[in-house]
């Protein structure tokens, strides 16, 4: 046998030794399952101490419109828009846009934003989207 040899057989017993010993050894990993109801619970708690300009970050809104929503040139700026919007209007908005598209403000911006598609965000909560709505009418 040569050294090459030698040194390779045991290279592997000691690596069947040291799996056989880690395998031995093991602890049994302990998953913890989440009821429905406490998944539920711990989203509510969760969405519930968002704020609302944490919650317009989390959802992309700042790349289009700018890191401190003053426009861009892909967006326009979401600053003043208590002169447009009530709270129900804005978050309707937020939920379907297209179905505000023949307003004339709306037919400005597809003129100055080309190629540019606001993407509807129904699948958020409606409590979020109002935390959102309340944060953008303050501004």
């Amino acid at each position: 046998m040569t050294n090459a040899q030698k040194w390779m057989a045991a290279f592997l017993g000691l690596f069947l030794i040291l799996f056989f010993l880690g395998t031995i050894t093991k602890k049994d990993d302990v998953i913890e399952t989440l009821s429905p109801q406490m998944m539920q619970q711990s989203q509510q708690n969760t969405s519930q101490h968002t704020d609302g300009f944490t919650l317009i970050k989390q959802s992309g809104c700042i790349t289009c419109h700018g890191s401190n929503l003053q426009g861009s040139k892909m967006a326009p700026a979401l600053t003043g828009l208590s002169e447009y919007w009530t709270r129900e209007k804005l978050i309707n908005y937020l939920r379907n846009p297209s179905s505000f598209g023949t307003d004339e403000r709306f037919v400005e911006y597809k003129e100055k934003y080309k190629n540019v598609i606001m993407p509807s965000y129904n699948n958020i909560d409606v409590k979020d989207l109002g935390r959102m709505a309340d944060y953008m009418l303050t501004k």
